[in-house]
């Protein structure tokens, strides 16, 4: 790139050697990733059509999960997508466009009707990462904004193969929800008949809505997070009524629940263990991977005989091999026979792209 360049400028990766275009992205000054690459191989324009076409691409990869009764997906997926980015997550018609690279900001105005049509959205709502939200400012955007038609409340119900939950599109974690877990979260559900279940760091109940709907005797939603639970009771409310005595809820350190649940002698068919990334930086990994063996080393004598375990992560760092040989080493020293029923990864609406953003990685155990 000859010259200076300001955030989301075009900038065309060219070898002067072989006199051949090699790529095109938009570039990042601030950021480690300089340039946030669109394209690679034969010259193309960047231009509106060219994000439509990448758009719909998007959306054709999401039908087979359209078609299910479920109307929160995402739409782009970062990079994975061809968005570098960006993200977007759609509920029950309201897009939430996340942006995490000054580089879009340029952009925005021309994406959004292209997004909105896309998602044949009545409504969109901006997201930003911290480290944007200066840049955002000197062009206009503010984290929450609507920036398409209207928002008349800003928790929004969606449904996830027929279940209810509420997103909250403006102040909510991420876009308002956690999207990638679905698939799981649907296998639970028919895993749960007649069963007793502990979902741990249960943030807004997922799982636990899920188990509920699968027809489980008893949930319990173990979190840290008093808001968290409470909106894990709303979601069970949504969908079971506010009296559903099945539905328990822990708020405390899932380490010492952990421990005094099984001091007391319980048990339970399925158990749960999805905790926040462990390690979000690389020098993080070795106490992530301590941690990830703790936690499954307390979950393993909370599981019934012929019980089942689900064992997941979402470090990045950590990858998918290191992660299951770590749980499958506590449970060989746990004296306790098992078997592997499944390891699953990301939903259809979270593609992967690239091996680096292979974040997600769950494994079903059969404990005896």
């Amino acid at each position: 790139m000859k010259g200076d360049g300001k955030a989301g400028d075009l900038a065309v990766i060219f070898s002067f050697k072989k006199n051949k275009f090699i790529g095109v992205g938009l570039y990042d000054p601030d950021s480690p990733i300089r340039i946030r690459v669109l394209h690679q191989g034969s010259p193309v324009q960047i231009n509106t059509d060219f994000f439509r076409a990448r758009t719909q691409d998007a959306k054709k990869g999401r039908r087979a999960l359209l078609a299910t009764d479920t109307n929160g997906y995402r739409l782009l997926h970062g990079e994975n997508d061809g968005f570098p980015g960006l993200v977007t997550d759609v509920y029950a018609g309201v897009a939430v466009i996340k942006v995490y690279s000054p580089v879009w900001f340029p952009f925005l105005q021309e994406l959004i009707p292209v997004i909105v049509g896309a998602a044949e959205a009545q409504t969109a709502v901006l997201r930003l990462s911290r480290n944007v939200e200066k840049p955002a400012q000197a062009v206009g955007y503010t984290d929450g904004q609507v920036v398409f038609g209207t928002l008349d409340k800003e928790d929004v119900i969606f449904r996830e193969h027929g279940l209810q939950f509420v997103a909250n599109v403006i102040k909510g974690h991420k876009t308002g929800f956690f999207l990638d877990h679905r698939d799981n979260r649907r296998r639970v559900g028919e895993l749960s008949d007649g069963q007793e279940v502990l979902d741990v760091f249960s943030y807004a109940g997922g799982f636990s809505v899920h188990a509920l709907g699968g027809g489980a005797t008893r949930v319990i939603s173990l979190d840290i997070s008093a808001p968290a639970l409470a909106m894990a009771r709303r979601n069970v409310a949504l969908n079971f009524g506010e009296e559903d005595t099945r539905h328990e809820v822990l708020a405390e350190d899932a380490f010492v629940a952990l421990e005094r649940l099984r001091a007391e002698g319980q048990s339970f068919g399925i158990v749960i263990v999805d905790p926040p990334s462990f390690a979000k930086r690389e020098k993080e990994v070795p106490g992530a991977l301590e941690a990830y063996r703790r936690v499954n080393r307390l979950a393993i004598p909370l599981v019934a005989p012929g019980g089942i375990l689900l064992a997941a992560s979402c470090s990045a760092r950590v990858p998918a091999e290191t992660f299951f040989g770590e749980v499958e080493k506590v449970l060989r020293a746990s004296g306790r026979t098992f078997t592997l029923l499944a390891r699953t990864f990301h939903d259809v609406d979270h593609p992967i792209g690239f091996p680096e953003g292979a974040y997600l990685k769950s494994g079903y155990y059969r404990l005896g």
